[in-house]
Order: structure tokens, then sequence, then C-alpha cells
């Protein structure tokens, strides 16, 4: 993808005639999950929401990943984000999908995210795996592997994505740390079981450069399935397994030497961004878990400096 052919008109020509269509500009995006998560707590109130959208609002992102809160009605959620200037974007489906779950519930899960994210104006979805406790103790090297659950697992995605795009939303999968689809192996045989009619690809650089994988080369592999993506950088010091024996998923990212601003870690964006395809017509969501620094105001800061110069042909 190059700022000059995203920057340029494109002219076609039928039946005599020229047409000009104006350049598709995707937005640049903020996920808030550094205020709602601290120290493995989860706190989605008001308050703390209020606070991010106020952050980014005056650093000057104008999209935020659709997280509406549970008993708010999405209408509400809808006024209550553009108050503060930013619009719905990008959000994301979680499940274990293992044996650990009851796929009926998770379907009927699945119909009632899905009717919010429609009625907020998106089509499509991130959808993960997330939280095997083998795979939290002991991250990024596909611990406890199992066959079987692997197998039960891509069924059980297979169906829901059945389910959410009958209720109008794209699913595409999102590789995260602690999942069963962790490694890039389980993340192909994912996406080449189920094949591109029924799951798109929505990646995410930190997870999967932690997990060994070249983001770019499985963009490049999947560009025809890509509807989105997670920007998020990585420090080198925990990349090794020998570095962090021991260590589980929450320890390595308490750190702070884990998770980096966009252009401070090793994930090599600019190849990241050559792989999108020209056609992309998606958002670039920033996302920090764990931001590298104490204030999560700078941080983002740091991150939307970043964005208005490596995709600078971006929505900013």
């Amino acid at each position: 993808m190059s700022t000059e052919h995203l920057n340029a008109e494109h002219s076609s020509v039928a039946a005599g005639t020229s047409t000009t269509v104006p350049p598709r500009r995707p937005r640049v995006a903020a996920n808030p999950i550094p205020y709602w998560i601290r120290d493995g707590k989860v706190d989605k109130s008001k308050e703390v929401f209020e606070q991010a959208f106020a952050d980014f609002a005056e650093i000057g992102f104008t999209a935020v990943k659709a997280d509406v809160p549970a008993g708010m009605p999405v209408s509400e959620y809808r006024d209550w984000i553009s108050s503060f200037g930013l619009a719905p974007s990008l959000s994301l489906f979680s499940s274990p999908f293992d044996e650990t779950i009851d796929i009926k519930d998770e379907i009927e899960r699945a119909k009632a995210f899905a009717a919010d994210q429609v009625a907020l104006g998106l089509d499509r979805t991130m959808i993960s795996s997330m939280a095997v406790p083998a795979r939290m103790q002991q991250p990024a090297v596909g611990a406890d592997f199992d066959e079987d659950r692997l197998k039960l697992a891509i069924e059980n995605v297979g169906l829901v994505c059945q389910v959410l795009q009958a209720e109008g939303l794209r699913p595409l999968h999102h590789s995260h740390i602690g999942g069963v689809f962790e490694t890039e192996d389980e993340v192909v045989r994912l996406l080449d079981t189920l094949g591109k009619d029924v799951i798109g690809f929505g990646p995410d650089t930190g997870h999967l450069r932690w997990a060994g994988a070249d983001p770019a080369a499985l963009i490049r592999r999947y560009a025809d399935r890509i509807g989105g993506i997670h920007i998020k950088d990585v420090f080198a010091d925990y990349l090794d397994p020998a570095s962090r024996v021991g260590m589980g998923y929450r320890e390595v990212t308490a750190t702070k030497r884990l998770w980096a601003e966009p252009g401070l870690g090793v994930v090599d964006f600019d190849a990241v961004v050559a792989a999108m395809p020209e056609d992309y017509d998606g958002d670039f969501m920033i996302e920090i878990d764990e931001p590298s620094v104490d204030s999560r105001y700078d941080s983002h800061q740091t991150s939307y400096a970043w964005a208005k110069q490596a995709l600078a042909f971006a929505q900013i």
C-alpha cells in the first residue's frame, strides 16, 4: 500500500466516458484497553471510558473501538462517544472456543453482540480466542497443544462466524497470545480450514510478532481476506522464550518491556504497510495493551504522532 496510490485519483473508462472515484482513506482508530484493564483487573465503568475518550479527542483521534457497556442502549453509546467527536470502529468478539464453552451460549452471545455492532453502522468484527490457562502461564510458544482441542475450536469458530454473517457482520480472525490460535501454524490451520467465505483476517502485528510470526508475510499471504488490523509493537526484551522462563502473560506484560508504542519496537511496519492490499477499506487501530510509559495519554500521543507519519494516507 503506497501513499501515492491512495492519494491519487482513480479513473475508470467505460463506454467512452471517464469517471473519477474519490480516493479511499482508512481511519486511524484507538482501543482504550489500557484504560479499562489495569494490573489484570477490568473496570469498564463510565468514568474510565470518559477519561479515555477525552484523551483521544484531545490527541486527535476520531474513531474508537466500539465497546458498548453492558446495559447501555446502543443509541446512548453512539451519542456518548459522538459528544467527544469520536465514531465507532472495529470491535472484537472473544471466546475460548474450546471444550470449556457451551457453543449454544456463545451463539446467542454472538447474536446479541452483532445486533449492537450493526446498529452502530459497522459491517465487520474481529473474532478471537483468548485465555487458555496453560498458555497464559507459558505464553507465545503454543503450550499444551491438543489436536482435538484445535479441531473443536476451528469448528466452533466456524459456527459463530456463520451466525455473525447472518446478522450482518463480516468476521475477521484476530490472533492473540494465550488463545487456541496462538502460533502461526494454528492461525494458518484455522484460516485454511474454514476458507475465505467463512472468515477473513484481522491481524494484530504485536501478538503475531511475539509468537514468532512475520506479520507482513501473513498479511501478504491472506491479502484478499484483510478487513481490519491492530497496530501494536513489541520490544525485543522478552521475545526469546529463554528470557521469560517462569513468567506468565501478565507478568511479562507488567514489566512494560513487552508492548511498545508503534515504531519503538521491532515490528517492521514499513513491511506491514507495504503488504496491506491496495483496496484495503478497513481501519488501522492503535492498540497498546500495556503502555511502555506511565502516562496512558503520553503513550497514545506518541502513537498518534507515529501514525501521522507512517499512515499519512489514512484519515488522521
